[in-house]
């Protein structure tokens, strides 16, 4: 039997005849970048301009020199906290992606299972989860584990509904000639659906990464003893404003580096897709 070819050699894969220079990656790197700095600079300096004055009162907004300094003082403190947010962040974003993924493959290939799948998937994703996380309490104690279960069930949807676009966007004539080919189900997945489906699934991952953050800080208002949502409930108890800006600033930084882990992922699975590709426009701006 004829090997068939991959997706990305099969679409005219202009990655193949070169890559982008590195010099020309990073201009487009600070092209990218220059605005945002330039946005993140004057909100700090406003920020900086509304607490030195003391329009608004410190222990409401803190001076970026207070938030410095207690990140400093209690850096082994928040050091601790955030590794746990970061560990169950982690393993609730992986859980979450297989277990999406796995959910899309079904509902694709099975009419049955979309049926009885789809409307349930659809039904928790609904559901608020701070409403449930004091069930999850109940049910597996006030360990890593109701967090994590919490981090699964916020990040699950957007991987399923990613993975079903992605899996159901190939060209039909791929598949027929697969299928002429005598290739087998297990094999035209690996070798056309999976690669084909990667643009859509990698978006949905992009927003699962960031929300699996917010689920695992959600389980952590509730029954916790550590973990930065816990660091925000005391913060907020003791009206320790300084401390709270500098729990909100490690919460937003995970989330970054997740979100740029996941970006490079991207970058190194499909780099033959029309986003990743330098000079083609992506707006129409």
């Amino acid at each position: 039997m004829a090997e068939l070819p991959p997706v990305a050699a099969s679409a005219g894969n202009p990655g193949a005849r070169g890559g982008t220079p590195p010099a020309a990656r990073l201009v487009r790197l600070l092209e990218a970048l220059w605005r945002p700095a330039l946005l993140l600079a004057a909100l700090f300096a406003g920020w900086w301009f509304v607490a030195e004055r003391e329009y608004m009162p410190n222990y409401l907004l803190p001076t970026p020199g207070q938030v410095w300094a207690t990140m400093t003082e209690d850096w082994s403190f928040l050091m601790r906290n955030t590794y746990v947010t970061l560990y169950e962040t982690v393993i609730g974003f992986i859980l979450a992606a297989l277990l999406g993924l796995g959910t899309a493959v079904l509902i694709v290939y099975s009419r049955t299972l979309e049926k009885a799948v789809y409307p349930i998937v659809l039904f928790a994703q609904v559901i608020p989860k701070i409403a449930i996380a004091p069930l999850l309490v109940a049910w597996f104690g006030v360990g890593l584990t109701p967090k994590i279960v919490l981090a699964v069930l916020i990040a699950f949807f957007p991987v399923v509904i990613s993975g079903v676009a992605g899996l159901r966007s190939t060209d039909p004539e791929l598949l027929d000639l697969s299928a002429t080919m005598g290739a087998g189900p297990w094999r035209t997945f690996r070798r056309i659906r999976f690669p084909n489906s990667l643009p859509h699934l990698m978006s949905g991952l992009k927003v699962a990464v960031t929300l699996a953050v917010v689920g695992a800080v959600v389980g952590e208002f509730v029954g916790a003893k550590e973990g930065l949502g816990y660091v925000l409930l005391v913060a907020n108890g003791n009206l320790d404003a300084a401390l709270l800006f500098a729990d909100l600033f490690l919460m937003s930084l995970i989330g970054i580096v997740l979100f740029a882990v996941v970006e490079v992922a991207e970058a190194l699975l499909i780099p033959w897709h029309a986003s990743r590709r330098g000079g083609v426009p992506l707006t129409t701006s």
